[in-house]
């Protein structure tokens, strides 16, 4: 497929580095270490199956699903630059 000056294999290794970029972001953001039993935020007691099902928890699940949501408005980005990424 003619696609200018870009090489035979640059759009796949767009997607390729894009992909690879979000598990890194998704890794960094993963804890390590003992679970605590309770949330850091609200000092809500952390459930066993919670504990033993996230290692490293912090949070409680309702703490956790707002920043989960805080986080969403910030991530991803279109690494093509495409007319239609840049109208929103």
């Amino acid at each position: 497929m003619a696609t200018g000056w870009a090489g035979d294999g640059a759009v796949q290794d767009q997607i390729d580095a894009t992909v690879a970029d979000a598990v890194q972001r998704a890794r960094s953001r993963l804890r390590r270490g003992p679970s605590l039993s309770r949330c850091e935020e609200c000092d809500a007691p952390i459930p066993a199956a919670r504990r033993a099902a996230v290692p490293g928890v912090r949070l409680c699940v309702a703490c956790q699903e707002l920043q989960d949501r805080a986080g969403k408005a910030s991530a991803g980005y279109n690494r093509r630059g495409s007319k239609d990424s840049q109208l929103r």
